[in-house]
């Protein structure tokens, strides 16, 4: 097997069980280098590392898969690794709709598997993971006997792994149009065109926290996409509920949502630039009991990082400013590259541009079906805070 060797002064990330191995990280290979297949990772004196898969097309030469030297990497290696990812999430309680697999949280880099109860929907982002693509398909049919199973490899990342994007049915073709259930509503996922893979489960343990707050309120929600919090909100017993989003689909989906949890008359939505609307009604002086805010990633690369940043509190001061007295803001941030310390720094700036005093109701990651490894940063990525605005 093709051995790479780690350099000796930037090691220890990796060691500390980091499982990406970059280019700049290696000293030297030695065996054959074939795109995709499975090697051994030493450090500089020899001592065995782990195994994973290389590709050096990729800034992430290798990605490790186990670190246990024995452990053959097959078909029942993927079966087993899956086997253990779900009886996680049953241990935690997630057995309807949940995010089955979570790439490096779960030992399967560059893997995502969201179950949509019956339904599943995968994402391999390495050209390593891709290799083993019918291994993971036959994990599945094996465990769930699943009634269909699609690929939403539409991601740019792909193609710096020298893949093509591409999504599809990896079982009989189904009906991708399905409604899940969640917290006592249900909603409508479309598995082919939505964002993602079809649904934000990462939210469902979030929206669960406004339940409190939204009781008799009337309540704004901006970036709504297709109406998942809003419709949380009226159920909850929110007095009146608008979402506004640029899209005409979400908010098409949206009201598809609320007709089906019977919410019609509490909850409305405009297709409309958020931005542009926050702005307006800011000088309006508009005023609302709960504002909330999830709005998509504003940035994807480091180089824009303090971008998002002005993004982030500039929506957030509008947010505050829109709220009546002792009303509460609903906030969150899905930028991987926004570290928690930066996003609440970044509130805090909007809070005293504002002329605001903030008291903390809950500050939370995401879902607990997406699991975060204390030595792996960019496990933790989604920020959700509810604060009392004052």
């Amino acid at each position: 097997m093709t051995k790479v060797f780690l350099k000796k002064q930037i090691q220890n990330r990796v060691l500390l069980g980091h499982p990406w191995v970059f280019g700049n990280e290696v000293a030297e290979i030695k065996g054959d280098v074939t795109p995709g297949d499975i090697v051994e990772v030493f450090t500089h004196k020899g001592i065995f590392v782990g195994k994973g898969y290389i590709n050096p097309q990729s800034q992430i030469l290798v990605r490790i898969l186990t670190r246990d030297r024995n452990e053959i990497i097959n078909d029942e290696f993927f079966y087993q690794r899956i086997l253990k990812c779900w009886q996680y999430r049953q241990k935690i309680g997630y057995v309807e709709n949940c995010r089955l697999v979570f790439g490096e949280a779960d030992d399967l880099p560059a893997l995502v598997i969201d179950k949509f109860n019956d339904y599943f929907v995968i994402q391999t982002m390495a050209l390593g993971i891709e290799r083993w693509k019918d291994a993971i398909v036959a994990a599945l049919n094996r465990i769930f006997q699943p009634k269909g199973i699609y690929e939403r490899n539409d991601v740019p990342v792909r193609e710096l792994e020298g893949m093509q994007q591409q999504k599809g049915f990896l079982s009989a073709p189904f009906d991708t149009n399905i409604i899940i259930n969640e917290n006592g509503l249900k909603f409508h996922v479309d598995i082919v065109n939505g964002q993602k893979t079809g649904y934000f489960l990462d939210q469902q343990d979030n929206r669960r926290e406004i339940r409190n707050i939204v009781k008799g309120a009337d309540v704004l929600e901006a970036f709504c996409y297709t109406g998942t919090f809003s419709c949380h909100a009226g159920y909850y017993g929110a007095k009146k509920v608008l979402g506004l989003d640029i899209s005409e689909t979400a908010i098409q989906t949206a009201r598809r949502n609320a007709t089906l949890n019977g919410l019609d008359d509490i909850c409305k939505f405009e297709a409309i630039n958020a931005f542009d609307q926050l702005k307006q009604w800011t000088k309006e002086e508009k005023k609302f009991d709960v504002v909330m805010l999830d709005p998509p990633a504003f940035t994807k690369s480091r180089e824009n990082i303090q971008k998002a940043v002005a993004g982030y509190k500039e929506i957030n001061l509008r947010g505050m400013k829109l709220l009546k007295p002792g009303g509460f803001l609903v906030t969150a941030s899905c930028t991987n590259l926004v570290n928690p310390e930066l996003f609440l720094q970044t509130i805090d700036a909007a809070a005293r541009d504002a002329k605001k005093r903030l008291k903390q109701v809950t500050f939370q990651s995401q879902a607990q079906d997406h699991p975060i490894l204390r030595n792996i940063d960019n496990t933790t990525y989604l920020k959700f805070l509810i604060v009392e605005v004052s």
